[in-house]
């Protein structure tokens, strides 16, 4: 066990806004040198922890992949006091780790090649097994030809998904890339859904379903959340040839159109599903990268049950409320955590209720100003003013806020503003926001205990993002919402009042 040089700690003030309502704490910083394989360490030496997966070990260690191929275990990764923190090489000579899962007595990390069980068999804090746990998706030297995972869903069942591949060695062709796969017991491939593009992050919400995060780029008008399961198309053509196999559950029973708006697009390909959440260009993220839900027990703020989604691009972690209507998720989202200093890619609670974020700008481009790193984001215990949920309602919708509203701001019409658009599906890179129409605000019902409010809108459309600035409704201080947008993709327009 080492400890390694870091830098410098660096406690926010401000991280969200002045009022600190989110401290962060860095762990690691960009100005450390690479660490030695051999573990003979100098003083001025450091570990370029460029984080591609992470999660939390049954003793209660950070364990992360990084970008150059290791698997790296951090003890009191909790503390205050960087001086505490040690680093231990448990795996290295991986390609292209991006993510990895406590499974058993042993780890499973997904990489480019296959699906790997890290076992340490004789206590030393050392894998000295790299068994191959499943393969059989097409490796290629193309560009961003990745494969993430592993997770567990609240069956048991055991995904990852696939990139498209992309650049002159591409073979899309070739099987189960742009997929969605199950690892079976044996070891075998079931293709359960198509069409990802670059499918970065997965998680799972409280009742154990199984999300995935997109990016835009070809077939992908913006980036999507998706809800993962079996026989459904999510868009990308390009690995389509896969549903040939006999393995695939996915089998495409119409052509696909190409230059056409979403809502004629799911009417003439069955299979085709659209995304629960629509993250809209720049107003939230460009490429969304993780997902973890929060299960705080209300220890990280008012938001237990929602999702956290990773930014790479803006350096950013954004918010997504989920509901059920017509037995589909659907739902909003908010902006949440901004300013990290590298492109966010992965995401972890730990057991001190502190948010892990693991970074790494990996040669992309990122609003950050740092290479890698990992920061600790706590709440200090202020709820921050915001709009905790937006319920869909057969006329409008229904918001819930963190904190009583002033009744006197928050019942008047002109303090909200609701426009909605759709977007093109189309193989070329990504979409304008189309079809824009204005909402009219017809009432503002204000409930007794002023945590809610009750929007009656005119001219609401299936189908289309419906985006709605708070920028009049105040607090009983007189204080506006720290974030006063709010994007509700509306696949379905309930049919009563029901939440």
């Amino acid at each position: 066990m080492v400890r390694l040089a870091v830098a410098c700690i660096l406690v926010s003030t401000g991280f969200v806004t002045a009022d600190a309502i989110y401290d962060r704490f860095e762990i690691l910083t960009a100005n450390s040198k690479t660490a030695s394989r051999a573990q003979n360490w100098k003083p001025s030496e450091g570990l370029v922890l460029e984080v591609s997966g992470m999660t939390w070990t049954s003793d209660n260690r950070l364990a992360v992949t990084i970008r150059k191929g290791e698997v790296w275990f951090i003890n009191n990764v909790e503390s205050d006091s960087l001086e505490d923190i040690e680093y231990q090489l448990f795996a290295q000579g991986l390609l292209d780790p991006l993510g990895i899962l406590e499974d058993g007595d042993g780890f499973l990390v997904a990489q480019r090649t296959e699906l790997t069980r890290l076992r340490d068999t004789n206590g030393d804090d050392v894998a000295d097994e790299y068994l191959m746990e499943a393969s059989g998706w097409n490796v290629s030297g193309s560009y961003h030809g990745y494969t993430y995972g592993p997770l567990r869903d609240g069956q048991g069942r055991l995904w990852i998904t696939t990139n498209v591949d992309m650049g002159d060695l591409s073979d899309n062709n070739a099987a189960w890339r742009g997929w969605g796969l199950t690892i079976e017991p044996n070891g075998n491939l079931t293709g359960h859904a198509g069409g990802m593009r670059s499918p970065a992050g997965l998680g799972k919400n409280l009742e154990g379903d199984a999300f995935f995060v997109d990016q835009q780029g070809t077939w992908m008008a913006a980036t999507p959340i998706h809800h993962l399961r079996s026989g459904v198309f999510y868009g990308n053509i390009e690995g389509l040839a896969s549903q040939n196999l006999p393995e695939s559950l996915l089998k495409i029973s119409a052509e696909i159109p190409d230059g056409v708006f979403w809502q004629e697009a799911l009417i003439q390909v069955p299979e085709l599903v659209p995304p629960a959440v629509w993250l809209p260009y720049n107003k939230i993220g460009r490429s969304g990268t993780d997902i973890q839900v929060i299960d705080q027990d209300g220890a990280f703020g008012p938001f237990d049950g929602q999702l956290l989604i990773g930014e790479f691009s803006n350096v950013a972690v954004n918010r997504v409320f989920l509901e059920k209507v017509n037995d589909e998720y659907q739902g909003a989202c908010f902006q949440f955590l901004n300013k990290f200093p590298s492109g966010v890619v992965r995401l972890a609670f730990g057991s001190d209720s502190s948010l892990y974020v693991g970074m790494t700008n990996r040669g992309w481009s990122s609003l950050g100003n740092r290479a890698y790193g990992l920061v600790r984001v706590r709440w200090n215990g202020v709820t921050p003013f915001e709009i905790k949920e937006m319920w869909a309602k057969p006329d409008g919708f229904e918001l819930t806020f963190t904190q009583p509203v002033d009744p006197a701001s928050a019942s008047n019409l002109e303090s909200y503003q609701m426009s909605n658009f759709t977007y093109n599906y189309q193989s070329s890179y990504g979409s304008e926001e189309l079809r824009k129409e204005s909402n009219r605000i017809l009432e503002a019902e204000v409930s007794d205990d002023r945590k809610r409010v009750r929007l009656k809108i005119d001219g609401l459309r299936e189908l289309y993002v419906h985006e709605l600035h708070v920028n009049g409704v105040t607090n009983e201080k007189g204080e506006h919402l720290m974030h006063p947008e709010a994007y509700y993709t509306l696949n379905k327009i309930p049919v009563n009042n029901n939440k």
